[in-house]
């Protein structure tokens, strides 16, 4: 009798240990716990810690409250431009209502899966080429709000969609180079354009200076040349500006009128010779006195010299 009884206490006890073991549930602090009584939703969502339910009767489904990453898969599509590219992104979100992501919806990992993709397919048919590759966010924010607005009433919430890569094919790649590559070389046309503008600019404020003192271009070539030669240079070779060809004609020009413009100066008559006295006159042979010589006339005078005065005979001197 008393063995058939401490049987039957291990036996309830086992049942109990069983039926404990059978009831007692955990739920972990980033989970909640909906419970599903004979098939009817509790109103009371078990939080983090222990729990305990009926076994047979209650059924507790734990739902993870964490953000969830979800790659989408890449999809092929056709721009607005008629571009065929090949898009991919990711998907953030999290649940907010656990009773409503286990009644509203069957499986919302999946369900939120299928709308990002339909979603995405549906941005590339309506965005050109240029906003996917450079109006990203934009396009992110639209995405967002396709996808979050079904998923409201599934007690989940999009948190963040990014497109990942846009993938396009080789032939348009080439033609983008080539494009991105005369865009440059335009660019860097209109910088050359505008340098020389400045430059032209300046030069002929410098020519405006150089023109009041002609003696500056002559200055400025010798730096040159000192500029060159420091250099260790076997051959120089040396521009001659015009400019100074034009300063050197005017020079010249300059030395040959000096003469012309000098004032014109009289002819000094000359002096009549004087006779020296003699002691004794001595008859002298008849000579013909020479003629003296014409004086030079002036180079600005073209009229003749004038006749030079015959010295007058001396006198004898008388004796005492």
């Amino acid at each position: 009798m008393v063995q058939e009884l401490v049987i039957a206490v291990v036996a309830a006890a086992s049942v109990c240990g069983l039926y404990a073991a059978a009831a007692a549930k955990i739920v972990k602090q980033y989970e909640r716990g909906v419970v599903l009584r004979l098939g009817r939703l509790r109103e009371d969502v078990r939080g983090p810690g222990f729990t305990m339910v009926i076994p047979g009767v209650e059924r507790l489904r734990k739902v993870n409250m964490q953000i969830v990453t979800m790659p989408v898969p890449a999809q092929d599509g056709i721009t607005r431009d008629n571009v065929t590219v090949r898009v991919d992104a990711v998907i953030y979100f999290k649940v907010v209502d656990a009773a409503s992501a286990v009644i509203q919806v069957e499986d919302y990992r999946f369900a939120v899966s299928q709308m990002a993709q339909t979603s995405l397919r549906s941005i590339i048919g309506k965005s050109d080429l240029d906003d996917l590759l450079s109006n990203r966010e934009k396009l992110n924010q639209g995405l967002e709000l396709m996808i979050d607005s079904p998923a409201v009433g599934w007690g989940v919430q999009i948190d963040r969609v990014e497109i990942k890569d846009v993938s396009l094919p080789e032939t348009m790649k080439r033609s983008m180079a080539r494009q991105a590559e005369a865009d440059r070389e335009r660019r860097a046309r209109v910088i050359n354009a505008d340098a020389e503008l400045q430059a032209s600019k300046k030069l002929a404020e410098a020519a405006k200076e150089m023109s009041t003192q002609p003696a500056a271009l002559q200055l400025r070539l010798l730096q040159t040349v000192v500029a060159v030669a420091a250099e260790k240079n076997s051959t120089l070779v040396l521009p001659f500006p015009v400019e100074l060809l034009r300063f050197l004609e005017r020079a010249q020009h300059s030395v040959q009128q000096q003469p012309m413009m000098q004032p014109q100066q009289p002819a000094q008559p000359q002096r009549s010779a004087q006779p020296q006295p003699q002691s004794r006159p001595r008859p002298q042979p008849p000579s013909v006195a020479p003629a003296p010589a014409p004086a030079p006339a002036p180079v600005s005078s073209p009229a003749p010299a004038p006749e030079p005065e015959r010295p007058p005979r001396p006198k004898p001197l008388a004796r005492h």
